[in-house]
């Protein structure tokens, strides 16, 4: 049976899976940006009471399943997540302090879906990314 959520009048269960990439779909994420980021992504989350349920940092996209209060629209906590996290990346390590607004890390949009019924399902997607990249990577060097 499903566990809903409770506010102060609602009953809840909204899991959305986000998709989003840095600028030019550059491949940035690695090292200690992947782990700054990790960390930073549940730490927003935490603040607007949103739950991170699986997330997966690849070298060039982003794929997440939140669990979003309905008082959010997903638009706007995909924009809170993506702006609040390139100051962060700027700010320590870019060298930027002051007056940067965090526009040159994330590409415009972002692609979500809800995930419904078909949970487990997606939930399985995002944790198979690492392998995929290993099955791909693979075939590339013909091991």
């Amino acid at each position: 049976m499903r566990e809903y959520k409770s506010l102060s009048h609602t009953r809840w269960d909204c899991k959305y899976h986000v998709v989003f990439i840095p600028k030019r779909r550059q491949k940035l994420i690695y090292g200690a940006i992947r782990k700054h980021l990790g960390a930073t992504f549940h730490e927003l989350a935490k603040r607007k009471g949103i739950v991170i349920e699986e997330g997966h940092l690849k070298r060039d996209h982003v794929h997440m399943c939140t669990s979003v209060p309905p008082k959010y629209a997903v638009a706007n906590v995909v924009g809170y997540l993506k702006g609040k996290s390139a100051i962060s990346i700027a700010r320590k390590f870019r060298g930027r302090q002051r007056n940067f607004n965090g526009e040159s890390f994330w590409a415009r949009g972002h692609f979500v879906s809800t995930v419904g019924l078909d949970e487990e399902i997606v939930l399985e997607y995002i944790r198979n990314q690492e392998k995929e990249d290993e099955h791909r990577d693979q075939l590339r060097l013909g091991v």
